[in-house]
């Protein structure tokens, strides 16, 4: 058996109760942490590439981490298609085999070379490889020594050269979810750019294309590989993304031109197979990297007249047309965009709380559902439109690799084959609040029956789990929280309330200027049909989230007493404090209006902190001490508000951690402690007993 399968029930195991008090230390249930060291085993898979002529498909997989390992080591994969039975071909830049952080992958135009990221286990920063991908034993070949970040390669047309996205001299930039550089002395504000440059495959010279004045997002080759589309704005990136536009660069010359100026949030630039159209993806997001929105399409003439020169501010060229929304008014939201024909676009989309591949024409009008179902999907598209690759899974199913025409896919991996994950029935959940149809889903833990009751005639302690964004959506995905806590006797709800993706932009833009009050009116109706529908018991409700589900955790126990425990992670207790101090602010101006130096009433209309002493709920606050996207200090502000007002609290810091934790021990940390707050505070009944963890065969 390969070494990262994994020989692993779990089911409803028979872990006691922590009794009241404070959560301990460190988490003590040791049935628990061997549970989740056995999820942490599963393999993931980060990325999914399908050659362009669908002959091969290549895939990033996790290591299952050792003691001392770094957590972020990877696996390249390639399969052949045709060839299925054949073990799969492994790609490295590791001199002696070792995994180490690779990724990244990019097919060369004739589907025969992978280019991609690597550290080669020679420290943290990444380098650009190209590798033969056909079974010829040539070892990887490095093409950079950037000093610096190198990020997104993608070959250009001719397969001469791999376009990157470059920061010189700045190896330690995280981004904004990383851990933050300490700052002391006299702060001055760092803005280091990254620029959109040409490694020619030859002799690995490197040139840098876009101008210093704009920091690159996104980019993506013309078909002719004469230009280059960006998304882009001013440094410094990480804060101001949220303000991007579309440019195109002359790919010879750096000559660069604007071509659109977007209301909202901008991404995914993709060109039409002619190169006479760019198509985008535009919409209220509040994560880079997170998009959802509408498609969008700019005709591109042959000469653009208007240049961005440093200093001066760029206006649309005359020639450059109004940019179009294809899917205006669509029930759903595209993520990933795709221009296989030069009439028809394809894309991936969440549609009230599922995953989905949808068509549409380059004139507006109603897209075409190609596929639609419960699971999370990662998708790949071959250059016909038809064949493709996708990481598929859900709430009891670990991630594989499937290839083929869409909705026909053929399993390609089994990296998870025996993986079985015992949960109770999975329900997707709607119902109607203020008017808005809402949807979310419904875990039920092991052994509880369809109807009213549990297997021993007993109700069930419930978890409301709430998502980050607030523009983003849950959709059906394998997820140790989700499972621990099932397996736990607990069922978890987790909806998705106006401001998430799933139902189009109207309902994303529905809680603009309206934090904390009708999203959190949609969660409470929500929880409300669960109880009126499902064996759960309303005086054993506990909450949690991070990021904005942290603020809404902190928002709902200053509104009401439902909730008899609480885990509130990187949450925001006060808006107008966040504001001053947090590294990313250009993200509120959209949601909130206006900034909070101009109308500070929306900002406290919203902020947790003044409602803090109606709070009764036992929380645990959770942070990262180096978090930039929520400082600290906000996790602190709430919690020393608790302790003075003597309601049960506990704050954990965990050092040199960003928004989002990486160290594995913080995550186990994290997970566990979460778990026995709730059972201290909700005394969940022990679950029937089930098969325990069973070692790995060897």
């Amino acid at each position: 058996m390969r070494a990262g399968s994994l020989g692993l029930v779990v089911g409803c195991l028979v872990w006691s109760a922590v009794a009241s008090g404070a959560a301990p230390a460190v988490p003590a249930r040791p049935e628990a942490g061997a549970v989740y060291d056995a999820l942490q085993r599963m393999v993931r898979v980060q990325q999914v590439a399908l050659s362009p002529d669908g002959a091969r498909v290549a895939w990033v997989e996790s290591v299952p981490p050792k003691p001392g390992a770094a957590s972020e080591a990877t696996r390249l994969q390639v399969l052949e298609r045709a060839h299925p039975e054949r073990a799969p071909l492994r790609i490295t830049a590791s001199p002696d085999g070792a995994p180490c952080a690779e990724g990244s992958l990019a097919w060369s135009p004739d589907g025969k070379r992978l280019a991609f990221l690597s550290t080669a286990c020679e420290g943290p920063s990444r380098q650009l490889y190209v590798a033969d991908a056909t079974g010829t034993s040539v070892p990887a070949r490095r093409l950079t020594t950037v000093k610096g970040v190198v990020a997104t390669p993608k070959w250009s047309p001719d397969g001469k050269s791999v376009g990157v996205l470059v920061i010189d001299g700045a190896e330690d930039a995280q981004g904004p979810l990383g851990p933050a550089a300490r700052e002391t002395g006299v702060v001055r504000a760092s803005a280091p750019v990254k620029r959109f440059a040409v490694v020619a495959v030859e002799d690995a010279r490197l040139r840098f294309a876009s101008p210093a004045s704009l920091f690159v997002h996104e980019y993506a080759w013309s078909p002719d590989g004469a230009r280059v589309a960006l998304t882009a704005s001013p440094p410094p990136g990480d804060a101001n993304w949220w303000i991007a536009r579309v440019y195109a660069v002359e790919a010879a010359t750096g000559e660069t031109s604007l071509l659109h100026v977007p209301r909202w949030q901008v991404a995914e630039p993709t060109w039409s197979p002619d190169g006479k159209q760019l198509a985008f993806i535009e919409g209220l997001m509040s994560d880079e990297g997170n998009t959802g929105g509408d498609v969008w399409a700019v005709s591109v003439p042959e000469r653009l007249a208007a240049k961005v020169r440093p200093g001066e501010k760029a206006a649309l060229p005359a020639r450059v047309p109004p940019a179009r929304n294809l899917t205006d008014g669509m029930k759903a939201t595209a993520t990933d965009l795709f221009w296989p024909t030069p009439e028809r676009l394809v894309f991936a989309a969440q549609v009230l709380g599922e995953s989905a591949l949808l068509a549409a024409s380059t004139t507006p009008g109603e897209p075409t559902v190609l596929w639609k179902g419960p699971e999370h999907l990662m998708v790949s598209l071959g250059r016909d439109g038809v064949t493709s690759a996708v990481v598929r899974d859900t709430f009891t199913q670990p991630p594989e690799v499937w290839t083929g025409p869409v909705g026909a896919w053929t399993q390609a991996t089994r990296l998870n084959a025996d993986m079985r994950v015992a949960v109770g029935d999975v329900r997707s959940v709607t119902w109607t609040s203020d008017g808005r149809r809402v949807q979310g889903w419904l875990v039920l833990p092991p052994g509880s029956a369809p109807g009213s009751v549990d297997v021993k005639g007993r109700k069930v302690p419930m978890v409301t789990v709430v998502h980050g964004g607030p523009a983003a959506g849950v959709t059906p995905a394998f997820n140790p929280q989700t499972v621990l806590l099932s397996a736990r006797g607990y069922a978890v709800f987790l909806p998705n309330p106006r401001g998430s993706y799933g139902q189009g932009e109207a309902f994303v833009q529905a809680n603009r200027r309206d934090f904390g009050h009708g999203d959190f009116r949609d969660v409470l109706s929500g929880v409300d049909a669960v109880l009126a529908s499902a064996p759960v018991d309303p005086a054993r409700q506990g909450i949690t989230g991070w990021s904005y589900g942290g603020f809404l955790t902190m928002w709902a126990v200053t509104q009401t007493q439902r909730f008899q425990a609480a885990v509130a992670g990187a949450g925001i207790a006060n808006w107008q404090s966040y504001y001053g101090t947090n590294h990313i602010d250009t993200w509120m101006l959209p949601y909130f209006g206006a900034s909070v130096y101009d109308e500070p009433e929306v900002y406290t209309r919203s902020s947790p902190i003044n409602a803090v002493k109606q709070v009764r709920t036992p929380t645990l606050v959770l942070h990262g001490e180096r978090d930039v996207e929520v400082p600290a200090s906000q996790g602190y502000e709430f919690h020393k508000a608790l302790k003075a007002l003597g309601v049960k609290t506990q704050l954990v810091i965990y050092a040199d951690e960003g928004h989002g934790l990486r160290k594995p021990e913080h995550k186990k940390d994290r997970l566990l402690r979460t778990l026995d707050w709730f059972d201290a505070n909700l005394a969940p009944v022990p679950p029937p007993p089930a098969p325990k963890v069973r070692a790995p065969a060897r």
